[in-house]
């Protein structure tokens, strides 16, 4: 008698069990809220590829935070990543000219599994192969700010790559012409050029040529780089007055570099040099208003980090992009100073 109760409570609790158990299988899929999903579990650094949270990744890799324009172009990539609801990753190399760093990001990010690299490149060049590497890896590649070589792009296969940015010839252009429209007489002018390598750099020293050539009164005396830096721009000015203490103008293909180019011009008590930059930054714009600084270029930096990031996320999505988005430049001179 007592083994059959005994037997009996052994039935009504395995009956109970899989009673439970029933139900736990017919729960819907909100009851599971509390498990972690396999991407609460796993970062998406190690998730292998088609492996992804609902929100794109999207790296936005730039050349520095040194220079307050990739400030700014940061804030527009920022406003996108909120009007998209993306997942953005900003990089950055220590300066403008640690091109192997901005290498090793690109590598980084492709291991990270990201959707899109979003990238201001320091040389038009060298980040060429790793980016050919990312794109038959699967990630999008949106190029701003600095134009990729086409032909090496093409000659490597990189195609299919949209450039978001300005028309640096032009707008170079419009900014050394502040200083030729004022010379009348003959003299000297000198240019302080940007990365040699970079794409942005050799059409703005194009677009100040150009503009030096229109006025029979100019010899361009020196073009020497200063790699996008504040201190480099002064002392490749101080050199250049050395060996042309004629100089009466310089055009700077960044703002960095004429405010460091106006530093020595201060120190040295030169107040007969015009100077021309391009990238209305705050301090450039300081520099206008004072009458240190003829003129600057708007390029506005925070649009390109926006449709950058836009471009990335359309593109994802199955858009056909055109080569090329073109924003226009913004002279900015004493009379329209902000």
């Amino acid at each position: 008698m007592r083994s059959e109760k005994v037997f009996d409570k052994v039935l009504w609790i395995v009956g109970a069990l899989l009673t439970l158990l029933l139900l736990a299988s017919c729960r819907p899929a909100s009851d599971d809220a509390a498990l972690p999903s396999i991407f609460e579990q796993q970062s998406v650094e190690t998730l292998t590829p088609g492996m992804r949270p609902d929100k794109f990744k999207i790296a936005l890799v730039m050349k520095t935070l040194t220079n307050p324009f990739f400030v700014e172009m940061e804030k527009g990539a920022r406003r996108a990543q909120d009007e998209f609801d993306v997942d953005l990753v900003v990089k950055t190399g220590a300066q403008e000219t640690s091109i192997e760093q901005q290498i090793a990001i690109v590598e980084e990010m492709i291991a990270a599994h990201v959707d899109a690299i979003v990238i201001a490149p320091g040389s038009s060049t060298e980040l060429i192969p790793v980016l050919k590497k990312a794109q038959d890896a699967g990630v999008v590649v949106i190029n701003i700010d600095n134009r990729l070589d086409k032909t090496l792009s093409e000659k490597m296969g990189l195609v299919g790559v949209p450039f978001v940015s300005v028309d640096n010839e032009q707008g170079a252009y419009l900014s050394a012409k502040c200083i030729a429209d004022r010379i009348t007489e003959p003299a000297d002018v000198a240019i302080l050029e940007g990365i040699r390598e970079a794409k942005n750099a050799q059409d703005r020293k194009a677009g100040a040529e150009r503009a030096f050539a229109e006025n029979p009164y100019i010899t361009l005396v020196a073009s020497e780089t200063a790699h996008w830096k504040i201190d480099e721009g002064y002392t490749v000015m101080r050199r250049m007055l050395e060996q042309h203490p004629s100089i009466r103008g310089v055009f700077a293909a960044n703002d960095m570099m004429g405010l460091g180019a106006i530093a020595y011009l201060e120190e040295s008590g030169r107040t007969d040099v015009m100077v021309a930059a391009y990238d209305a930054l705050e301090e450039a714009l300081e520099a206008v208003r004072a009458g240190k600084m003829l003129c600057t270029i708007d390029q506005q930096p925070a649009e390109q980090g926006y449709l950058g990031v836009r471009a990335a996320v359309q593109a994802l999505n199955g858009a056909s992009l055109p080569g090329e988005i073109l924003l226009e430049v913004r002279l900015i001179h004493r009379n329209n100073v902000p």
